[in-house]
């Protein structure tokens, strides 16, 4: 069994190669370039994994771990149109660059070029892992709308904030998982385990993302502290909070979201910290961490063979003690 740095180095091998033609340059170097700025290529290497669990990995899912990450960069491609980012892992984005009506053609092209990676894939497979690509990237979708929509709603509950995370970031690193089982061999119940463990992975990852940008220390994680807070954005932290304080907190804290003080951070954290939001943060994370191992633990494969998704998971999830 390898470990995801060993099947991560194996996989950037591969794909760090041209993918596209290059002509129309003025179409195909977006790509090319965007596609150089790199990533931690997770969703491809847990396809790898999900296959490694259960049998030795198939020329099938390399092609298919392809086609996963290059749908993954679509998504990004579109986000930062969306999102209007400049930047993305400190480089220009392809909007910001290239010019938007450039970037969505270059993202739509990229999407084809996963598809057709996936005509790879071996006959007595392909439908079954075609039907579960195309429910996930629709999902996809539906989670950036719903987040999208999130910008002009008032109230977000916990239930819908949590389903927006779902189909917006856990559903992708589930079914990555799940394509490489099925690729793997694995019978149905197994396979849908193992898409269990992921989507809670996934939740788990995104509560603890939500958690730093808080509380997290900016010169290990690299963001500034309360980027969250001062750009109103809805998280797993701010919804509860809302759901939680006082009712002179929760006056406090929508004066503090209407009129950007230069103290907000401070402030917000304050409450933050008083009704305990830093605190309920940390349980909810272990508790979608302990969720995610009661699924990995009954696969039915030897305990040995679960070692790098459990080690990889514990990497991600900072368990705090």
């Amino acid at each position: 069994m390898q470990s995801f740095e060993q099947l991560s180095q194996q996989f950037t091998l591969r794909f760090d190669q041209r993918h596209f033609p290059s002509e129309p340059a003025s179409l195909y170097a977006p790509n090319e370039y965007f596609l150089r700025i790199g990533g931690k290529r997770v969703r491809p290497v847990l396809c790898l994994m999900g296959n490694e669990l259960f049998d030795e990995i198939k020329s099938d899912t390399w092609e298919m771990a392809t086609a996963i990450e290059l749908f993954h960069n679509f998504t990004l491609i579109h986000d930062d149109i969306m999102d209007k980012a400049p930047l993305r892992r400190g480089k220009e984005t392809v909007p910001q660059k290239y010019g938007v009506n450039t970037a969505i053609l270059a993202g739509d092209v990229m999407l084809i070029a996963a598809y057709e990676l996936m005509n790879n894939v071996s006959l007595t497979v392909i439908r079954q892992v075609q039907n579960l690509f195309n429910a996930t990237a629709k999902e996809v979708c539906e989670g950036q709308q719903i987040d999208m929509d999130f910008e002009t709603q008032e109230n977000v509950s916990f239930e819908e904030y949590l389903k927006m995370i779902e189909l917006k970031t856990s559903v992708l690193l589930a079914a990555s998982l799940k394509m490489g089982a099925i690729l793997g061999g694995a019978g149905e119940r197994n396979q849908n385990l193992v898409y269990e463990f992921g989507k809670k992975l996934g939740l788990a990852f995104q509560v603890q993302d939500d958690y730093l940008d808080a509380f997290g220390d900016p010169g290990k994680f690299g963001k500034q502290v309360g980027g969250d807070i001062l750009s109103n954005k809805k998280t797993f932290l701010l919804i509860h909070a809302l759901e939680a304080v006082s009712a002179a907190q929760k006056k406090e804290l929508k004066k503090l979201m209407q009129e950007n003080p230069a103290d907000k951070v401070s402030r917000v954290l304050q409450i933050f910290r008083d009704s305990k939001v830093d605190e309920w943060a940390i349980q909810l994370k272990n508790k979608y961490l302990d969720e995610a191992f009661t699924h990995l633990d009954d696969i039915a494969v030897l305990s040995n063979r679960k070692g790098p998704l459990k080690e990889l998971a514990l990497f991600l999830i900072k368990r705090e003690q």
